[in-house]
């Protein structure tokens, strides 16, 4: 995965001339402290990088000059020490291509009650200076985050932390290339969409390769390597018996094994971070990409099956703006459902391609018939997901605009062996209830295929969200479907 510590955010500071030098070598001072500290904020992943206080129009035009072309600049986060009048900002934000957090805190926690005179009330200025500085991006209809607190307060930092992410994501987004090998699942609507209007909005680059050209890299594939990845396998992964050397499909692991290869060194010449396939489309190929998928999305590529491209590009996003924290991201399809009424739940899992990122346990490499496509039994990676929160994000082609729809849940343990179920898979519970999540999720029109995600929360979808200017929907505890109703409803009328 990417370390992100190659990325910056950069702490800007907005005052004025008004209050003389003195006070603005303070201000100076105290921002430079504020930046030093979230910048060795072990939370924080990416670099905060300080910036010398902004007091004139141009001044602040310039720094949002060099933060849009910086290459390594992902956002911005902006802070008013004293007064800074907001009509100065103007022709600044006009231009600011990168996210934006606005940091409404105050270099002191607490109001010195003894020593309190007007030479500290000119300095510290926050409570109306940030005020100023927030009406003029809601005057421009600017999106952005807000943070309130002191700035050494955990939840501060935390919330810092979760942004930064987001931006790193979002950058990611705007610069990937998503690579689809054939086309999607014929006749299925969900999964297709506008590519156009989706470089427009996000940035990513959606094209198609015919499976020959990948067919190509994959003959060249030699059988050194073949040999040195199928022992990785045996290291990583328990094989079952017919896998390993000598066994009766040993052939087929060494195909899986040349299909990798191949599929890896095809998106990694062309620059590639996603990518889809079909089992329509396999010609050439001796099976369709299973442990080869599963491996990839582990390694932080972007994944989306039957030429699910918004999924794919998703899966990548989030595994970045995940990186470096415990649990995992996967591309993830709601399977089949359990109604017993005193235990409602979803069996999620796929095909074949579930990111063994998210698995509780060791995972075992099998080989089992897949009855679709009309290839080769396919090799596999199968594992079960352990209980605790996650998510599950959905981006939507409505046609005049991309809908994000998040469904919290609660993943439980499974339980029985599903001996004849030899599939990757996760088991859980929709909030607010399974009837209530299922009808909001489809009265949302989510899609069929979903990221499920064990270390990003719904903030950071309402953040990443802001920063692109799409319609969010979210089913949590608190979810009525009258509730959610009236929300499509106002959102198709504000979106027409």
């Amino acid at each position: 995965m990417l370390n992100l510590k190659q990325f910056e955010v950069w702490f800007i500071t907005g005052s004025q001339h008004l209050y003389g030098e003195e006070t603005l070598k303070q201000v100076d001072d105290h921002s430079q402290v504020i930046a030093d500290f979230f910048d060795k904020a072990p939370q924080i992943p990416v670099r905060v990088v300080f910036k010398p206080v902004v007091k004139t129009p141009d001044e602040i035009y310039k720094i949002c000059q060099e933060a849009n072309v910086a290459p390594n600049c992902v956002g911005v986060i902006t802070w008013m020490h004293t007064f800074s009048p907001a009509k100065m900002w103007i022709r600044g934000l006009s231009i600011l291509k990168k996210p934006l957090l606005h940091l409404h805190t105050q270099f002191n926690r607490d109001i010195p009650w003894g020593q309190i005179d007007m030479d500290f009330m000119n300095l510290n200025q926050s409570a109306h200076g940030d005020r100023e500085f927030g009406f003029i991006m809601s005057r421009m209809r600017l999106n952005r985050k807000v943070v309130v607190g002191f700035w050494q307060e955990n939840a501060v930092i935390e919330k810092i932390a979760a942004w930064a992410r987001v931006a790193v994501g979002a950058y990611e987004l705007r610069t990937m290339k998503v690579v689809r090998f054939g086309d999607n699942m014929r006749q299925v609507a969900v999964t297709d969409g506008d590519k156009v209007a989706a470089e427009m909005t996000f940035g990513m680059a959606v094209n198609t390769h015919g499976i020959g050209d990948l067919v190509a890299v994959i003959n060249q594939v030699t059988d050194a390597e073949i040999d040195q990845l199928v022992t990785e396998y045996a290291d990583s992964y328990t094989l079952m018996a017919s896998l390993q050397k000598g066994g009766a499909q040993h052939s087929s692991l060494r195909d899986a094994a040349k299909i990798e290869i191949g599929l890896r060194a095809f998106l990694q010449d062309g620059g590639f971070t996603a990518y889809t396939d079909t089992f329509e489309d396999l010609h050439g190929m001796t099976q369709l990409p299973g442990i080869a998928s599963q491996r990839l999305m582990a390694d932080g590529y972007g994944f989306g099956g039957e030429g699910d491209w918004k999924t794919a590009a998703m899966v990548r996003t989030m595994k970045v703006m995940a990186s470096g924290l415990k649990g995992g991201n996967s591309f993830m399809e709601d399977y089949t459902y359990h109604f017993d009424p005193s235990n409602s739940l979803v069996l999620g899992s796929h095909m074949l391609e579930i990111c063994p990122s998210i698995a509780a346990d060791k995972p075992s490499c099998e080989i089992h018939p897949l009855g679709i496509g009309g290839k080769a039994d396919p090799v596999r990676l199968v594992f079960n997901a352990p209980a605790g929160p996650a998510i599950n994000v959905s981006l939507i082609d409505m046609g005049n605009r991309f809908r994000l729809l998040v469904n919290e849940v609660e993943a439980v343990d499974v339980t029985e062996a599903l001996p004849k179920l030899p599939v990757a898979r996760a088991l859980w519970k929709p909030y607010p209830d399974m009837h209530t999540g299922c009808a909001a999720w489809i009265l949302a029109g989510g899609a069929h295929h979903t990221v499920y995600s064990q270390n990003l929360t719904t903030e950071s979808i309402e953040d990443f969200a802001d920063i692109f200017g799409v319609e969010l929907v979210v089913i949590d505890k608190n979810t009525t479907l009258r509730q959610l109703k009236n929300e499509l409803r106002w959102s198709e009328a504000s979106y027409r």
